[in-house]
Order: C-alpha cells, then structure tokens, then sequence
C-alpha cells in the first residue's frame, strides 16, 4: 500500500525523538530542501501530507510513545481485561487518576491535539494552494480525507475528556494561546458537521491497493458512533457525574439522530447480512485480512507495524501465553468471559452452564476469541495449570511455573486469541494487509438496535440484532424489555470485543459493576489422576470513583492555558 512508506518515515522521526533507532527507513534529505509553496503546489506531493496524518487513526497500542503502551491497548483497562506483567497498574486503575499522572493513558491530549494543528495548518493552505488550482477534483478528495481525519480526533477527544477547545485553524505566534472549552454539544455539532462536508467529495470505495484509506462509508461509520455516544446515559443532564455543558447533551432527537446516522450506513451497504462463517476457525479468519465488513482500518503488514520496524508490537507475541514465547499482555477477566452464552444461546447463568466444565459447550466466539486451559493453539493444549504432583505430572508449559518468562503466565486463566495469526510466527511474524479494525459494518447494526430500543421500536432493534448474533451462530433473540436493552449490550460486549468499545461503552452506560471491581483468577490445578480443575481467587480490586468516566486535564496543560477549566473531580 503506498501510503504506509511515508507513515513509517513519520513514525521513525517520532521514535528518534523517543531516542530509538530507525535510520533504515529514515529520510535523511535536509527539512529545507523544498519550501512549502511547492510541496502544497503538486497534488501528489500534498497526498504525502495527507499519509502522515493518517497515523492519527492509531492501531494496537493505546499510546505509542510510550514503551509499554505500544504492546496492548485500551482493552487492559476495561471490563474485558487487565494488564497482566507481574500485575502492574499501568493505567493507575487501582491507584487515583491526578491531572499529573494517568499512566500510560498520557499523553492523549498532546497527541491529539498535535494531530488537529497540523491538520489546521494543511487546510489553511490547501484552498489557494497550486494543487488546488492544478487538479481540483484530487486535492479536493485530499482536503475531505484531512477533514475526515480532524473530525475523528476530535471524537476521541470528547471520548476521553468531555468538551474541549474547538480550533479549526493553525494558531500563529500572534494568536490568543489562552483557550477555552467548547461544550460537549458544540463538540459533538462540530464533528458531525465535518463528517458531512467530507462525505461529499469521499470516494465511496477504494481499490485494494488503498485499503485503510477513508470512503464515505468510513465517515458515515464515525458519525453513527459519535451520535450514539452523544445519546447515551453519561451524556444525559439527569445522569451525568456533572451536570455541566462540558459534558451533557440535551437534544430531543437525540435518539432518532443516532438511528439515523447508522441507518445511512445500513442503506448505502442495502441492509446485507454479514459475510457468513461456518465455525470458530472462519470467524477467527474475518479479523485477519481485508474483507467487505470492514468501514475503516489500519493496514499492517512486512512495511509497516505499529512503531516503526518494532515488530514486537505486533498481537502475536505481545498476546500469546508464556509457554509460546509471548508475553502475554492483557489477561481477559472471568467475568468478561461470562458473557459468552452456550452454543444453544442460553445464558452461563442457566442450567445449561457447568462451572465444572467451563470451556466445554460455549458459543462459537468464545473459541475465537479466547484462550483457555486446554484449548487448542499452535500445535498444542495450552497449560495454565500447576502439578499437584511434579513427579507424576510436570507443570503446564503456560503456568507460572512453565517456560519463559513466568511474569508473563496469565493471572486470570486467559488470554487473547482475537487478532492473532497462527500462520507465523509468534515473534515478528507477518500477515500480508492484517488490520487492526476501527469501524465495521457489526457495529452499525448494534448501534442501530441500540437507538432503535431507545426510540421504542423493539421489532427493528430485533431485526439489527439478530444480524449480529446469527451470524454468530447463534439462535434468534426473541426478547423484549430491558432484557432486550441488556442482550444489546451482551451482543456488543462479545461481538465487539478487544476492539477498543468497551471501555467507552461502560461508561456512557454507567455500569459501575463493569468499570469499579475485583478482578478474580481461574487458578488450574491438575490432579495426580490427570484431572484438571480450578479454584477461583482474588487478583485485583478496581475502586471507582465518578471522575475517572474522563481523565483529567494533564496538568502542564491547565498552567500554560489557565483558561482551560479542570475536568470534574480533579
């Protein structure tokens, strides 16, 4: 793919400035060499511009200037998940949140914001640029990718910190530095309003050699989030931890535009079912090479990883259990994995459910999104178990006791499968176009029955939903109510899981149960019968405080601008 040379040198010069070597693939040629007016004069040269912002969209790693941060994501602060090395608290989870220190969740302000001001500074010269006058039609499809791509930072933004300054222009030397707070609502106006300029001059699909390049689809697919977002519990004035504008949304259709916004989507595609599978092992598949579900996402493969010519990065070895040589990151959490329901839909609260027999029985995504004590990857059962009796039987190779690094073995009984491909190697290996996906089409449809529910309208909430959970495998939901709401919410936890939703989704739900919480472990014994069972024990405990639904404004931030006012709590 072409863009991806000029996102390598841009992460390169990044990582120089993180003192890492990248000087294979640095270029070297004098920042003076060419002046801007004849960079913004050719088209081709302004696409190049265009490529480097794409490293705004992210990837695998929740903060990639952070040496940690680059091996696993926001999953390990969720309900789904936890940070596994020798259980540090690498996003503060179990310390308190200050606008000081919020791990390796730093960051995300500079960054972001970064990325909005060289943004400004391109559409500020892209419409009297000689690219513009030389070929209209390409430059203008340039200038909807960056707006696309502005529109996109700002939603994480609000995500993570509420309403925040809206700039849509380069700040100069003479401009007031003292900035304020946009409301939430203006935020949210703002974003939405960029979305529908872009979608106007976005091509509506791209050729295979420009896939994680932005279509309208890929707009439409950020609209359709950021109004259910908008819509949702957290933002209500009745149920907001702040009933401040910085944080609340009050439009009465508020409902009706988040349907709306997913049914556009649902419309330009004409309501298909999704590509189907006939087991685990073809689900599993979906997530590892380019295919018609995915709206929007960031292409890896042999140019480039997440940071550079940092192969470590990728899922494969940072995911794996021990035993394979990985490292094991982010540990899903037993009461995550309760989510999955039987193959026969049940719920694990049913009969149907053996806690004896745990992984035996489960749903098709339970297989192709976990791994447990005994399931079959790369060639062998993964061990989590210790021996009751080493001379009758070793210890499992994936217990703390197994081979290498034992500060890796899982401390809740789990890791991630998702993501992972078992054609190469654990360490470096390399999928040709594996994406890390941002948006695809499950997600419209969830989003869709979820404002659908809102609205009042549980026969066409049913009819999204069970586009979801057939495809699954899984038998027709037929349900009503709050049970309804909940199996939505179920769907989305499973469906959607380690893509990055569920941190965002506990929180505007407000489920503190999911957010506040004692992380429990599934330690496996095996027996001197050969028997393996497991006993359950305490790993972690969450607090929760209502704060930490945002970070904080860092703090360096708040004494340059003192302008900006604090978030709540802080």
């Amino acid at each position: 793919m072409k863009y991806k040379t000029y996102i390598i040198k841009f992460i390169c010069t990044l990582s120089l400035f993180a003192s890492l070597g990248c000087e294979d693939t640095l270029d070297v040629t004098a920042s003076d060499a060419f002046s801007e007016d004849l960079v913004y004069s050719d088209p081709d040269q302004v696409e190049n511009l265009v490529y480097t912002a794409y490293n705004s969209t992210e990837g695998w790693s929740v903060n990639r200037f952070n040496w940690w941060g680059r091996r696993f994501n926001i999953e390990a602060a969720s309900f789904e998940a936890k940070f596994n090395f020798n259980d540090l608290d690498q996003f503060r989870l179990r310390a308190e949140w200050t606008p000081s220190n919020v791990g390796v969740l730093a960051d995300k302000w500079q960054n972001y914001f970064d990325y909005v001001r060289s943004i400004n500074e391109f559409l500020d010269r892209i419409d009297n640029s000689g690219a513009m006058a030389k070929d209209p039609d390409q430059t203008n499809v340039l200038k909807a990718e960056m707006r696309f791509l502005r529109a996109n930072v700002y939603r994480k933004l609000i995500n993570y910190f509420g309403g925040v300054p809206i700039m849509e222009h380069a700040l100069g030397l003479d401009d007031d530095f003292n900035l304020v707070r946009n409301s939430y609502e203006e935020c949210v106006d703002f974003i939405v309003n960029e979305l529908d300029e872009a979608i106007v001059y976005l091509p509506t699909d791209r050729p295979g050699d420009e896939f994680g390049r932005a279509t309208k689809l890929s707009a439409l697919a950020v609209k359709s989030r950021t109004l259910l977002y908008a819509a949702s519990k957290l933002h209500d004035p009745s149920y907001a931890p702040s009933n401040d504008p910085l944080y609340t949304y009050n439009k009465p259709n508020k409902w009706l535009d988040a349907s709306n916004a997913a049914k556009a989507v649902i419309d330009m595609v004409g309501y298909r079912d999704l590509i189907s599978v006939a087991n685990a092992k073809d689900y599993q598949d979906l997530f590892l090479s380019p295919n018609q579900d995915i709206l929007f996402a960031r292409p890896y493969g042999a140019e480039y990883y997440e940071f550079g010519l940092d192969a470590n990065s990728l899922w494969d070895l940072t995911q794996s259990p021990n035993g394979y040589g990985g490292w094991a990151l982010s540990s899903p959490t037993p009461a995550f994995t309760m989510q999955f329901n039987m193959n026969d839909g049940s719920s694990t609260s049913s009969s149907a459910f053996n806690p004896d027999e745990i992984n035996e029985n489960r749903e098709m995504r339970y297989y192709a999104n976990l791994l447990f004590n005994g399931a079959d990857f790369r060639g062998r059962n993964v061990q989590y178990y210790l021996s009751d009796d080493v001379n009758t039987y070793p210890h499992g190779l994936d217990s703390p006791e197994g081979t290498g690094n034992a500060l890796h073995s899982s401390k809740t009984g789990y890791n991630i499968r998702k993501f992972q491909d078992e054609n190469v190697e654990v360490a470096g290996g390399i999928s040709p176009q594996r994406p890390f996906i941002l948006f695809r089409l499950a997600e419209i449809y969830l989003n869709y029955a979820e404002a659908q529910y809102h609205l009042g309208n549980e026969a066409l909430a049913l009819e999204a939903l069970n586009k979801v959970s057939k495809r699954a495998l899984q038998p027709v939901i037929n349900t009503s109510g709050t049970d309804l709401l909940e199996a939505i919410r179920r769907e989305r936890r499973v469906e959607l899981c380690f893509e990055g939703h569920n941190f965002f989704d506990e929180r505007r739900w407000m489920i503190e149960s999911h957010l506040g919480m004692q992380i429990d472990g599934l330690k496996w014994k095996k027996a001197s019968d050969g028997t393996e069972y497991y006993n359950i024990e305490p790993v972690v405990t969450r607090p929760w405080s209502d704060k930490m639904y945002y970070l904080p404004i860092p703090q360096t931030e708040v004494e340059k601008a003192p302008s900006i006012k604090q978030n709540y709590g802080y």
